[in-house]
């Protein structure tokens, strides 16, 4: 098939095939299928059928992209991958082409790079003396970063949104212009523009033509792809301003990034930063010091957790809980040192693939040693220091171990990203025939960790290697090749859907990560499951087989919580502070009315204590709604009342976190009831 030809195919995602002039657009046949179509599209993806053929246009280095803030924004794209594309591009060879409209994830990341260039738009109309870095879709929206010796205020904020506005409403249509690197460099150079002067310069060729977009008198050096017109960009705000060092050099002049974020329609948008206050509404950080669970000290450093007496009591919940499950699930606890030879990080390969994310060493007398940073080499030496037969297989060591990683300043975020925590660590020894079957065991126990937790739904991905890059990665092909098989295979045999993340794999394994949907629709990543046939082979684990010769294991990793600390925080944003029943660090609140029935209310805390429930007995001479108001304010589940009719009546009045007054009733029935609901673990009360 010729790069340029009178016909082409086009290739629908139903299966049917359509002929075509070549120079058609996915507009046009977005058209031809039906109107409505058409005007829902925003944008296409396309695939060549032919390997041979190219991109359509003139031969380039792609400028900026939709969805990145590196380099990697820059790099020209495989001509033979699917890509995205405007609809105003001409197909000149026979694709494969897909037209994505407002349900396709990939639609509003477009959405969201147009509304950055609509956003540059506007601050050159409103400050001319602006110089353009560039401008990429985030996750959660867009920014652009600007140079400009005057900093931009609130002020400056709002009259750049109610300019953008002005540019939607003109519905400039974006279009993809070339011309040759020379004179787009002589163009930018003559503006003084040194950062587009940069990425030409560092990110094309001579000879190349580069990718230029317009809309109205505005242009930028851009790989797209946009929106047809500004128009599209509907509903968008401007959020906030941050600094940010050219090049992330702070020797380098600080730019101003401006942040902004665009959804399909205001209705979206608005149901976003409802979104975003549920969120600062269970803020762990901000919970955690209402509810005096734990802390971070100045005076001790960051990203090393205090655990107050109430933050302990769910940690020791959560602990107990995991280690009954590893124990009854045929996992043997150890425990390993806090610190190690350099020697054995070398071994296992951590101190070279690792070394960035280890604590300095310490020299002590006999060697250099290591805080470790997991504690799986450990483990290893436990296996390692008996002989091990195919009948002792699989060996599973489980241990929640203290562990340290060296998190740059900046990064570090309460509870969810520390420099020492827990691991809920296991490794297991098995044999290959073993390892699916242990695989698929694994996955069983995180779906109850889960479950248990009160998380009803998750995502699963399965990273794998990348082959091109094969320096960073220990084992050999066929190593990897089973290794990935193995977990793709347990995940389909156990109808979990899944996505691969091609090149996210550990450098000893490929890993499943199973991440958590919390209440308010938000992903955590926690569990994890790894395969490793590299660690057996630097350690020369072996075991005696069956035919009496010794063989090497494989190892599986685990971790379920993935952290105490991380897995937490994700409670108390999960649950906004409110805890389970069988959870809550204090489960009964008790008020007497008044002094005088504070005996009875001590009779109430030693029944309920001698029932095996964590009470609290609000003896203050305080008002009793004062006393409820408080209780309430610690979100503990229940709040007994008590007075003249309870004492005779040998009862409590019961107040339920949530329902509010649910009346009188014998002490002996709301005991049974709450030890009930505790025992099941239940989410209700």
């Amino acid at each position: 098939m010729s790069a340029l030809q009178d016909q082409i195919q086009v290739h629908l995602p139903d299966g049917s095939v359509k002929d075509f002039a070549a120079g058609v657009t996915p507009f046009q046949v977005a058209e031809s299928i039906s109107p409505r179509l058409a005007a829902a599209s925003v944008v296409a993806r396309i695939q060549p059928l032919d390997s041979n053929t190219t991109e359509t246009g003139p031969k380039e280095t792609p400028g900026a992209a939709a969805t990145s803030d590196d380099a990697a924004m820059y790099a020209a794209e495989d001509a033979n991958a699917p890509r995205l594309v405007d609809l105003a591009t001409p197909l000149t060879t026979s694709v494969k082409l897909q037209l994505l409209t407002e349900k396709d994830p990939d639609a509003l990341k477009v959405v969201r790079h147009s509304a950055a260039h609509v956003l540059a738009t506007a601050v050159l109309e409103l400050f001319p003396e602006t110089k353009l870095g560039h401008g990429p879709a985030t996750d959660s929206g867009f920014f652009y970063d600007f140079y400009r010796p005057t900093p931009f205020t609130p002020e400056d904020l709002e009259k750049i949104e109610k300019k953008m506005a002005e540019v939607v409403a003109r519905d400039e249509k974006f279009t993809r212009e070339y011309e040759p690197r020379e004179k787009g460099l002589h163009r930018f150079k003559a503006d003084n523009d040194f950062m587009k002067i940069h990425f030409i310069e560092r990110f094309t060729k001579e000879g190349d033509d580069i990718s230029l977009y317009r809309n109205g008198a505005f242009v930028d050096f851009c790989r797209g792809p946009h929106v047809p017109s500004t128009g599209r960009v509907k509903a968008f705000k401007v959020t906030n301003l941050a600094g940010a060092y050219w090049l992330g050099d702070e020797k380098n002049p600080q730019l101003q990034r401006v942040y902004g974020t665009a959804f399909f329609s205001k209705k979206e948008m608005d149901e976003h930063f409802a979104r975003l206050e549920e969120a600062a509404r269970r803020d762990h950080r901000a919970l955690g010091k209402q509810l005096d669970l734990f802390s971070i000290q100045d005076l001790a450093g960051p990203g090393l957790i205090f655990w107050h007496p109430k933050g302990a009591m769910i940690r020791k919940i959560m602990e107990d809980w995991m280690r009954e499950e590893c124990i009854r699930r045929g996992y043997d606890l150890v425990y390993t040192p806090h610190t190690m030879r350099v020697n054995l990080w070398q071994t296992s390969g951590h101190e070279g693939f690792y070394s960035a994310n280890f604590f300095t060493k310490m020299e002590l007398d006999d060697a250099d040693y290591r805080l470790k940073p997991m504690n799986c080499p450990g483990h290893i030496l436990i296996y390692k220091n008996s002989p091990k037969s195919y009948r002792d297989l699989p060996v599973r060591y489980a241990e929640l171990g203290n562990v340290y990683r060296y998190e740059r300043s900046g990064t570090m975020h309460g509870l969810l990203r520390v420099r020492g925590f827990t691991q809920d660590d296991a490794h297991i020894f098995c044999r290959r025939d073993q390892v699916e079957s242990e695989i698929a065991a694994c996955i069983d126990f995180a779906q109850s960790v889960l479950e248990t937790f009160g998380f009803k739904e998750f995502k699963v991905e399965l990273s794998s290697w990348d082959p091109k890059d094969r320096q960073s990665y220990a084992g050999s092909d066929a190593d990897w090749e089973l290794a990935i098989g193995s977990l793709e295979r347990v995940l389909q045999e156990k109808g979990i859907p899944y996505k691969e993340i091609p090149g996210e794999a550990a450098f000893y394994g490929p890993k499943i990560d199973m991440k958590l949907v919390d209440a308010i629709g938000r992903l955590w990543q926690l569990s994890t499951v790894q395969f490793d046939f590299n660690l057996p082979a630097r350690f020369e684990l072996e075991y005696v087989g069956e035919d009496g010769e010794r063989h090497q294991p494989v190892m599986v990793h685990r971790a379920l919580f993935g952290s105490v600390e991380r897995f937490f925080g994700v409670l108390i944003e999960h649950y906004a502070g409110a805890f389970p029943l069988w959870l809550a660090p204090i489960q009964i609140g008790l008020v007497p009315i008044s002094e005088r029935h504070l005996p009875y209310a001590q009779q109430v805390e030693a029944e309920l204590k001698k029932a095996g429930f964590r009470v609290e007995l609000d003896a203050r001479n305080e008002k009793m709604n004062a006393k409820i108001r408080d209780l309430t304010m610690q979100k503990v589940p229940y709040v007994l009342v008590m007075g003249d009719k309870e004492a005779e009546a040998n009862a409590v009045s019961v107040r339920a976190r949530g329902k509010g007054d649910q009346g009188s009733q014998p002490l002996a029935d709301f005991i049974a009831h709450a030890a009930k609901l505790a025992a099941e673990k239940s989410l209700e009360l």
